[in-house]
């Protein structure tokens, strides 16, 4: 009789690997028809996820977590299901654990340890610090996706990531170059050393070369969200009118900046040009197509994968990985009009 993986669930129902894991971890945030179907197709392929593995694979080995922090950002969640593309064929297992952006990612990953035994992790969308010292006990490989874990203080924490600080300044500069001087930034925390932070100081570079001073009121702290972006672009227009352009430290914010902006009666690129981050699907397809800054999921997700198997099987050290990434133009940016 064939033995079914979850790749072959989510082919017969007809929907993403990331979709069968949900319904898998019995997670709340999956369509009740969905789940329906995909609870009949494990039903007819008599499908039974190894219940230390929540399902995720069913060959024996060791279990690896995949701890997404951000349940509403679709390149995050993009990064996951390319993870669990290239997982095929390996002796481990995996999981994912889905957890609010606001919550602790770090503590998630001591919870598993104890429960499931997780042997490794790969974190995506985390942020390093004072929350992540309670790993420095922990004696499992672990990778950091998309933020640079080289100046993190484990001794088996390796890292995949682009340069932000470098295309945060690109981002920025293409705001320039159309002639913008009243830009806002809507993004993460400033401080410390995460992606956020490094995309905001390389726009910080890209002003300073120009001349331009930034003014700190158009900083715009926000949940990485479609409504919160909305919530708060509102809010900030609302105050900051003459503001002609923004940089969205996601495409997911860009594209709800885009939605608040239109509501309020406001054209983009006419009147705002918006600049997005990540290169999610819906950007090439979103009126207007997005300008962002393109960062390779697959490639992200391969390196990430065989990083940490490399350190859990091959016991090699550590390693911090760059990847090229890269701005793409598309219709949201134009010339400053004001």
């Amino acid at each position: 009789m064939k033995i079914y993986t979850i790749k072959d669930i989510a082919r017969k129902a007809g929907v993403s690997v990331t979709t069968v894991s949900r319904v898998l971890n019995k997670r709340p945030d999956v369509n009740p028809a969905t789940r329906e179907r995909v609870e009949r197709v494990m039903a007819e392929c008599r499908f039974v996820g190894n219940a230390n593995a929540r399902g995720l694979k069913q060959p024996d080995g060791d279990l690896i977590a995949i701890i997404l922090r951000g349940r509403e950002n679709p390149f995050l969640n993009a990064l996951a299901e390319a993870m669990l593309a290239h997982t095929q064929g390996l002796k481990a297992s995996f999981l994912t654990e889905f957890v609010d952006e606001q919550a602790d990612e770090f503590q998630a990953a001591i919870r598993l340890s104890h429960e499931k035994r997780v042997k490794g992790f790969i974190f995506v969308g985390g942020r390093i610090d004072e929350r992540s010292e309670v790993l420095q006990d922990m004696d499992a490989p672990m990778v950091f996706t998309t933020i640079s874990a080289e100046n993190a203080a484990f001794p088996r924490a390796a890292s995949v990531s682009i340069d932000d600080r470098a295309m945060g300044r690109a981002a920025m500069q293409t705001l320039l170059d159309a002639g913008h001087r009243r830009i806002a930034i809507f993004g993460g925390i400033r401080q410390g050393d995460d992606g956020f932070a490094k995309r905001y100081a390389g726009a910080m570079d890209a002003l300073s070369a120009a001349g331009v001073p930034f003014d700190e009121s158009r900083f715009v702290q926000t949940r990485f969200s479609l409504s919160g972006a909305y919530e708060s672009a509102r809010q900030f227009f609302a105050d900051k009118a003459d503001t002609t352009a923004v940089f969205a430290m996601s495409d997911t914010v860009a594209i709800g900046v885009i939605r608040a902006l239109k509501d309020i009666g406001r054209s983009v690129p006419e009147d705002v040009s918006v600049v997005g981050y990540d290169g999610i699907e819906m950007g090439k397809f979103f009126l207007p197509r997005l300008t962002t800054v393109e960062q390779p999921v697959d490639d992200i997700a391969r390196q990430s994968v065989h990083v940490l198997m490399d350190m859990l099987e091959g016991g090699q050290p550590p390693s911090h990985i760059v990847v090229d990434a890269k701005l793409v133009l598309r219709e949201s940016v134009a010339p400053c009009q004001g």
